[in-house]
């Protein structure tokens, strides 16, 4: 029988070396590395014990021996519950004493030495010379301050034969120490301190950028119980169902629906809106939202662990551990990498003084200074940065990415399946066309059917009592009031039969002229359903009822084929003579109407095959299949159903359109910005293989091109978050 799995907070882990060093400590302890998961972003750490019998005690004490330090993780754990004050200031102190340490070191040695010169040497850095004892105390105290975190993941690689950056830095500074370079090992241990330390700076900021986000529910509810008097209590204690008080200012502590009041809501933080949203009763309110002027009675629909915040929270933790191919990438090309930088620098230290009579002391540093500039410190941290941060910035629009490997896939889409009803509609029938027939007025029109509609829970009636509603006409109950099954309603109004239909009913009756038909068949080809209201003697009136387009379909459209994308199709369950007049007014050529669930898989997968990179766009249960078997599947969050919301890669938080193409831009600038980390990465590191080879470089420069490539690549990564707001 499988285990549970087990989650840690890993206090150290801010890249994906650290990850790699957990992978080979951990993963023999579970049978293999895959069952481990990392969330690099919230410093998690999931394990999988499958049916091994792995006990959280055992994982910690596999952490601490790789120089990190783990505990059982806290639901909704912050990255700062849990850290000593080592864990916070730690690095920090390390790398200020490394350099303080080598400052003091330098000046004692300049001041022994009688000057600067004279303190570097005659011949310069790289040609080892006399260091006195002092100066050489001063810089070892240094050397320790800023490889102290290093050296336990050092170890673990020289032990299982596994080079990586650490192991590199380390042979580097003790190479530099064995040739009497105590200045330049100094140098090289702060600045690779000092980059480590930046580094974890960086996904700090990125962590902290989303933990502002996401840490949105308040501490309290304020209960209303039934004899009106309220009480604070905390979310989680809160049942479904139970009314509470929201007032003017506040943050909404629950998923619920307005029972009194009206205010507008900053729905931003869940939805990406910009304008805040009216809300009345009957409205549905989202946790994390921010009330406006107006005091809110609401009714909870949902626990606070289900609420869209929670599965927003949820789905972010779970995005880290899904690497972009960008990141595997990565990671398979350091694993080859270092190995092969690791035997040329053995190459470079050995065939030029035993075949070529070179120096070995100048071929010793030159192997050195190669060793350092090799580290793939700036390549390995310049991915994961720039998704966390990708992922960040996305979710702060109102568009959840679930995980990092779907962040690149918008970015190469060459078509795009829509389902019409809730997404490029807005998925509820509205009255768009009311005809009055035979001396009948509008307002008669709508008094009758409205009346005759009132109990029907059909959506068509649904939409004429609404539009009735919406245009202050009364609505009285009609007499002798009955249902006819399938076909509509009829019922007596002062003492004349009336009745409200189908097509299908009016032909049974009988009573349908050539007018009318017409009429009917106008309205029908537009996509309209109709609608018809009469008495025992004539027709009355006709209504046309449509689910409209939504406003910013088309412009969508527009910006998806701006954009490159070539093929935009419809799929629907609904008529083809509905299908085109959508499909005419979104600006869409091709259409598929009359689709059960199963064959828009059928087209999808036909779509993929045909145009390549396909993504699915839709909000229902029906939907569900067709978006798994997408390249990518993006469900409409505000108003899609849970079973597509957890189907899909990407959720739409709000019913804009419009997120759609800027999603595009986003991932496309993503990539970008990934692929100039690489070339940059790779360019610094080759420019300065040359200058070693030729005997231009030196250890502390290596090290600053390494650390200043890092912080470059870290800031163009971060450059993500400032991500401009969908407009």
């Amino acid at each position: 029988m499988s285990k549970a799995p087990l989650s840690f907070k890993i206090h150290g882990m801010d890249c994906a070396e650290e990850v790699a060093v957990l992978r080979q400590e951990v993963g023999p302890l579970v049978g293999e590395s895959d069952r481990l998961g990392f969330d690099i972003l919230n410093g998690k750490m999931t394990v999988d014990p499958g049916v091994a019998a792995v006990s959280a005690e055992s994982v910690i004490q596999a952490v601490a021996r790789t120089g990190m330090r783990a505990e059982v993780w806290q639901d909704r754990q912050s990255s700062t519950v849990g850290r000593t004050f080592w864990d916070k200031f730690g690095r920090t102190l390390l790398t200020a004493a490394s350099g303080l340490f080598g400052l003091l070191g330098f000046a004692v040695h300049t001041w022994l030495a009688g000057g600067v010169v004279e303190a570097f040497g005659s011949e310069g850095l790289g040609d080892g010379h006399h260091v006195p004892w002092p100066s050489r105390i001063l810089y070892l105290a240094g050397i320790l301050a800023g490889v102290w975190s290093v050296l336990p993941k050092a170890w673990l690689a020289a032990q299982r034969l596994r080079p990586d950056m650490n192991l590199l830095i380390t042979i580097a500074i003790a190479g530099a120490v064995a040739i009497g370079e105590w200045f330049e090992a100094a140098t090289v241990a702060f600045l690779f301190s000092l980059s480590l330390t930046l580094e974890a700076w960086s996904v700090g900021r990125a962590r902290r950028a989303v933990e502002a986000l996401l840490d949105l529910t308040p501490a309290t509810v304020r209960l209303i119980s039934q004899d009106t008097a309220e009480r604070a209590v905390a979310p989680g204690e809160v049942a479904g169902g139970s009314l509470f008080l929201v007032k003017p200012g506040e943050r909404i502590p629950l998923d619920g629906e307005v029972v009194r009041g009206a205010s507008h809501v900053n729905q931003a933080p869940i939805t990406g809106e910009s304008v805040p949203v009216a809300k009345g009763p009957n409205d549905a309110v989202f946790a994390g939202t921010v009330n406006g002027d107006g005091a809110l009675e609401i009714r909870s629909t949902k626990p606070a662990s289900d609420t869209t915040l929670a599965h927003i929270i949820r789905m972010v933790g779970e995005a880290q551990a899904k690497r972009s191919p960008s990141e595997q990438w990565v990671e398979k090309f350091a694993r080859i990498y270092t190995p092969i930088v690791f035997a040329l620098a053995v190459a470079m230290l050995v065939v030029p003084p035993l075949l070529f009579h070179g120096s070995w002391a100048d071929w010793v540093y030159r192997s050195l200074v190669l060793l350092v500039i090799a580290c793939p410190c700036a390549l390995v941290i310049s991915t994961p940065v720039s998704i966390v941060a990708s992922l960040a910035a996305a979710a702060r629009n109102g568009v959840l990415i679930k995980g990092g490997m779907h962040v690149e896939t918008p970015a190469h889409l060459q078509a795009i399946a829509f389902d019409k009803t809730g997404t490029l509609t807005e998925g509820k029938p509205t009255v768009v066309e009311v005809v009055p027939l035979n001396g009948h007025t509008e307002t008669e029109l709508l008094e009758r059917a409205a009346s005759l509609e009132l109990r029907s829970e059909h959506p068509l009636a649904k939409a004429i009592v609404a539009f009735a509603h919406a245009k202050g006409v009364p609505v009285r109950p009609a007499e002798d009031f009955r249902v006819l099954q399938g076909q509509g309603a009829i019922g007596r109004f002062d003492g004349k039969l009336f009745w409200v239909g189908s097509h299908r009913y009016l032909e049974e009756r009988g009573q349908e002229t050539p007018e009318v038909h017409e009429r009917q068949e106008s309205m029908s080809h537009a996509g309209r359903s109709v609608v018809v209201v009469g008495n025992e003697s004539h027709v009355c009136g006709l209504f046309a009822v449509a689910d409209k387009i939504r406003p910013d379909a088309s412009a969508t459209v527009r910006e998806l084929r701006a954009s490159g994308i070539k093929h935009l199709i419809m799929l629907t369950g609904d008529n083809k003579a509905t299908a085109q007049a959508i499909a005419r007014e979104a600006g869409i050529d091709e259409i598929h109407a009359e689709l059960l669930p199963a064959d828009k898989v059928v087209v999808v997968e036909e779509l993929v095959t045909r145009c390549g990179t396909t993504a699915m766009v839709g909000d229902g249960v029906n939907d569900a299949p067709a978006l798994a078997r997408a390249s990518l599947g993006i469900a409409m969050g505000a108003v899609g159903s849970d079973a597509a919301i957890e189907t899909a890669d990407v959720a739409l938080m709000s019913d804009e359109l419009l997120k759609l193409p800027w999603l595009i831009r986003h991932s496309r600038r993503t990539l970008r910005i990934i692929r100039q980390n690489i070339v940059f990465s790779l360019s610094v590191k080759a420019v300065f293989a040359v200058l070693t080879l030729l005997g231009f470089a030196y250890l502390w420069a290596a090290i600053a091109a390494d650390m200043g490539a890092s912080l470059l690549v870290v800031f163009n990564g971060l450059s993500l978050l400032r991500s401009k707001r969908i407009r």
